[in-house]
């Protein structure tokens, strides 16, 4: 999967999350997709994990950064809400596809509808893409970040990698670019069940740092709920700096952080601009974890001409 562009918060990105409840392998029920609210804010390759800006899921209003170039962005206003809901001020995620089997691939179909019922083929590009779709595992060992392709019907197919048996719940961000909301960022989801035996697997203990595809990824940061707290993140290989970070989807990276507990989810973006293929060794978060407890962060950067996805877990 390539690396993820735009600090969706960034020139401190701050993450706001949206609690997305979702139904844990093994675990408690899944919420109903109902209706829920948007948030405020003017962004995928796949990417498929077994083990892991700021935007909190469950369809509300949630803080989002304010739009911004080479990944600058502010802090924007945060309202209650979920982002679990596949509605929200009159907009729909609408799909029929309830199962999706357990296979090398998948494709899963979807269509926005906007206030009146018609579909919404109008979007706004934010982080270089119209919409983001992400795919995860409710025991958080299955994590897709994609971008899907819509058709001039206005309905979107998500080509989705392998899906492991258990319950997923897929999310789509977007910006309409016309109609009564036009610039305000939605985050609408649904949830689907792949059959097969399944169990959950238990959450990796917290680390300080993790290795993965030849990275060392190091955390250091005082996180405490409900304020913004400086998250550094230092990439390392072989025991040296990583400097030449590619920028990916307008950002050098795209944390994606989920809570262990509720599996709220969040996104966001290293503070700063890009500058060609230089960026690194250390990027700075500014994260606003709203609850306590251990959360699976996953970090995407692009090096090597590639995408890196790195899981790592942490408490707040």
């Amino acid at each position: 999967m390539p690396a993820m562009p735009r600090a969706r918060y960034t020139v401190p990105a701050t993450i706001a999350f949206f609690a997305v409840i979702m139904t844990g392998c093994g675990s408690s029920a899944a919420a109903p997709d109902t209706a829920a609210r948007s948030t405020n804010s003017p962004q995928a390759t796949t990417n498929a994990m077994g083990q892991g800006r700021a935007d909190v899921g469950n369809g509300m209003n949630g803080m989002r950064g304010m739009g911004g170039k080479n990944g600058m962005s502010g802090m924007g206003p945060m309202a209650g809400g979920k982002g679990l809901r596949s509605a929200a001020d009159g907009y729909h995620m609408t799909s029929r596809l309830t199962t999706l089997a357990a296979a090398s691939h998948a494709a899963y179909t979807f269509t926005i509808t906007e206030p009146g019922g018609a579909p919404l083929t109008r979007y706004a590009t934010d982080m270089t893409k119209k919409l983001h779709f992400y795919a995860i595992r409710s025991d958080l060992t299955g994590f897709q970040h994609i971008h899907p392709v819509m058709a001039p019907s206005g309905t979107w197919t998500a080509p989705l990698a392998a899906l492991t048996p258990g319950r997923w719940r897929l999310y789509a961000s977007f910006i309409p670019a016309t109609g009564p909301r036009a610039g305000t960022e939605f985050f609408l989801s649904r949830t689907i069940t792949v059959p097969g035996p399944h169990a959950a697997v238990p959450l990796p203990p917290p680390a300080v740092a993790v290795t993965n595809d030849g990275y060392t990824i190091t955390t250091s940061g005082n996180l405490m709920p409900g304020m913004a707290m400086p998250l550094r993140i230092t990439i390392t290989r072989h025991g040296r700096p990583v400097t030449t970070l590619q920028p990916w989807l307008g950002s050098y990276a795209h944390l994606t952080a989920i809570h262990a507990g509720d599996l709220a989810f969040a996104h966001l973006h290293p503070e700063g601009t890009t500058h060609g293929d230089h960026g690194g060794p250390t990027l700075i978060f500014n994260a606003n974890l709203p609850e306590t407890g251990p959360w699976r962060l996953f970090l995407q950067f692009r090096a090597g001409g590639r995408v890196h996805t790195a899981p790592i877990t942490i408490n707040s």
